[in-house]
């Protein structure tokens, strides 16, 4: 398949070929593709990804099975990982597989149709390490925790996958097919138009959790004054917090 499918005869029409500035580029990203469309928020969420379930398998193995407090705080810490990845898995099977499937070619659509279907296989593995860090509140024993250990590893390795393969080739897609203003239009349909004042609150310094000082003061100046503002009134409780949640992580 080539890194930018063709779109077939039917479905082909014209497309903004502005491109914005140069893409981000973060820790981990396994491409950057240029074009009309801006990606930055999907290249920090995919980052937030990737440091997150790192930093959970790490724990996992660190944290002491009898700090009830602590494995407490890494279940909380978790459901917000899984709501995010939830809403993200959302919005695309909402709003970007059918926006891409009407105008790819064949190729691309088994891209597509493969993508959407680890979708269900990550909710599955997401669901068992909640589970895992439940059975290890309940009852902390050894076993459940290699066990969670093993399910946070192959989440890590599974997820990190499923990311490369969106960012080598789905986004490659994004842009050949897709204006700045429909993509705009998907995101506020299908993901940001429903968030909550609270759930803004939380993601903010969550997207902008550890990416490089550079990068996010980038980021800051390109975005409203009111992601500024979160930002700026959140981070420091968020840092304690993280610092906190993985307390045995060097």
């Amino acid at each position: 398949m080539s890194a930018h499918p063709t779109l077939t005869g039917r479905s082909a029409r014209p497309v903004n070929r502005t491109a914005t500035p140069a893409p981000l580029r973060l820790p981990g990203q396994a491409a950057a593709h240029p074009g009309p469309v801006d990606l930055s928020t999907t290249y920090l969420m995919h980052h937030g990804f990737r440091r997150d379930l790192a930093a959970f398998a790490s724990a996992a193995h660190a944290t002491p099975v009898g700090d009830r407090e602590a494995w407490r705080a890494l279940s909380e810490r978790w459901a917000l990982l899984a709501a995010v990845l939830n809403r993200h898995h959302r919005g695309e099977d909402a709003g970007l597989w059918p926006a891409l499937l009407a105008r790819s070619d064949a190729d691309a659509l088994t891209v597509l149709h493969d993508m959407a279907a680890e979708h269900t296989e990550i909710d599955a593995m997401v669901g068992r390490c909640a589970a895992g860090f439940e059975r290890l509140l309940r009852a902390p024993e050894v076993d459940s925790r290699i066990s969670l250990a093993d399910n946070l590893e192959e989440a890590k390795a599974s997820v990190g996958r499923h990311l490369d393969r969106e960012e080598v080739e789905v986004l490659a897609i994004v842009q050949e097919v897709l204006m700045a203003a429909e993509w705009t239009a998907i995101e506020e349909e299908h993901v940001t138009g429903s968030l909550s004042p609270r759930e803004v609150r939380s993601l903010v310094p969550w997207m902008l959790h550890d990416v490089p000082e550079a990068t996010r003061q980038e980021v800051l100046a390109h975005s409203g004054a009111g992601r500024r503002t979160i930002w700026r009134l959140t981070h420091g409780a968020f840092e304690r917090r993280e610092r906190s949640t993985f307390r045995y992580l060097d």
